[in-house]
């Protein structure tokens, strides 16, 4: 989210901006790291050319990904939810093959399990731990949200870009963290109204363990 990266930007020391594939990389040190700081945009496509050029371009060691998502009724409105697996639900590539498996991929991609089971993590009560699966489209509906979980029974959010920066670094070989904060819960009749009115405090939900996390690292 831009907000995010607003309260990123001003721990980075140090910043330059580089413009690659219309992305604006900000470029700079945080913690004796250098880090490269930017926003991907919405959907599959925008999040696989984003890391893409992430990673061809600055040869990253870890690409972290941070964001929100919707809830499967499994995590609550501001829970935060580490993607110890990532998986697509709108992904099937015809007879022989396993539901969510991308062409030459596993079925499911996982987080750096060092990073997942980092003790900062634990004892949370707002943060929890399981499956993220993404799909082109803003799950909104209660079919929708029983669709992914037939298929993925106890994934706890849903969104649109975690599958494809996932799938990204594990064809190029990059350790990859993904962590949302859950925005709304698809089938409540409140549902719209909960994703327009939780942005205040949805950014630090992310933004204070994203911050903790460089520090460990």
């Amino acid at each position: 989210m831009e907000k995010e990266l607003k309260l990123l930007l001003p721990l980075i020391h140090d910043v330059s901006v580089v413009t690659l594939n219309d992305f604006r990389f900000h470029c700079g040190t945080l913690n004796d790291h250098e880090i490269i700081a930017m926003q991907c945009g919405i959907g599959k496509v925008n999040a696989a050319i984003g890391t893409l050029t992430l990673i061809e371009n600055f040869h990253p060691a870890l690409v972290i990904n941070t964001g929100v998502a919707g809830g499967t009724g499994n995590a609550s409105i501001l829970d935060v939810v580490i993607g110890e697996e990532i998986a697509y639900h709108d992904c099937w590539c015809g007879p022989g093959t396993e539901w969510g498996a991308a062409a030459g991929c596993p079925p499911r991609f996982r987080s750096v399990p060092q990073l997942v089971e980092l003790p900062l993590f634990n004892d949370k009560p707002h943060v929890k731990k399981g499956l993220i699966a993404s799909g082109d489209i803003f799950v909104s509906k209660k079919d929708e949200v029983d669709h992914v979980l037939n298929l993925y029974n106890g994934a706890l959010a849903v969104d649109m870009e975690s599958a494809a920066i996932a799938q990204v670094c594990h064809l190029k070989g990059v350790p990859v963290f993904i962590m949302r904060v859950i925005s709304d819960t698809p089938g409540g009749e409140d549902n719209i109204a909960q994703y327009e009115n939780f942005w205040t405090d949805a950014p630090a939900a992310t933004f204070n363990l994203l911050k903790e996390l460089i520090q460990l690292l």
